[in-house]
């Protein structure tokens, strides 16, 4: 592992806000209304894993596409109504951030639409930390694929031995190591039985990250 870093490239959801169990409960909710359990094993799989979404779940039902859409768009209204009312900051992000934001460029690269990025970062301040953020639709393929890290390191400027990642998901950890970079993986409630054998460290808090970056520079 190559130290000191440049650059850290942020992931979102599950690393800097506490997400993740809305976007399933919003899934949850819409499936249940069609008469489908959604569990949380299979939501890990198809959504965490996989990146593909569980609208197959659905095919026996036979919906066009125009119900399909309509359906993610109540998912999607279920969601932003979640994150704009709950808790949603990982404890210790704020100070992480503040702390780490003199000593390396920082942004965030998020598999999230940005109209919920931007809804759950309406209130949270960080902002001001980020020097670009990448969502999705900014780049060709989804994490676990290596385009937005890709894009993220031709944004920067940095050269890929400069940065390092922390993500929470398997499919993160995927995406950065196919775009040559080292990764820190924090371990969730959603993430903690993943494969992570590939990352560089893996930690059970943001906080335990911030000492670490933070004596990298010291």
């Amino acid at each position: 592992m190559t130290a000191p870093y440049k650059a850290i490239f942020w992931d979102n959801d599950g690393v800097l806000v506490d997400t993740e169990q809305f976007y399933f409960e919003a899934n949850r909710r819409v499936y249940a209304e069609h008469d489908i359990e959604l569990s949380l094993e299979q939501y890990k799989q198809f959504f965490l894993l996989e990146s593909r979404g569980a609208w197959h779940l659905m095919d026996g039902k036979g919906y066009s596409e125009e119900k399909i859409e309509s359906l993610k768009k109540q998912r999607n209204g279920i969601y932003a109504e979640l994150v704009s009312t709950e808790d949603i900051i990982v404890e210790s992000a704020a100070q992480t951030l503040e702390q780490l934001s003199p000593h390396y460029f920082m942004a965030i690269v998020t598999s999230a639409y940005r109209e919920h990025f931007e809804v759950i970062h309406a209130r949270s301040g960080f902002m001001k930390y980020f020097s670009f953020v990448l969502a999705n639709g900014d780049y060709a393929r989804s994490k676990p694929q290596p385009d937005p890290y890709l894009l993220a390191i031709e944004r920067s400027g940095f050269a890929p031995a400069d940065c390092i990642v922390v993500e929470d998901s398997e499919r993160g950890l995927r995406a950065a190591k196919a775009a040559g970079l080292d990764c820190f993986v924090i371990k969730t409630e959603m993430t903690a039985d993943a494969d992570f054998s590939k990352a560089d460290r893996v930690f059970d808090s943001l906080g335990e990250v911030r000492e670490v970056l933070l004596n990298l520079v010291s």
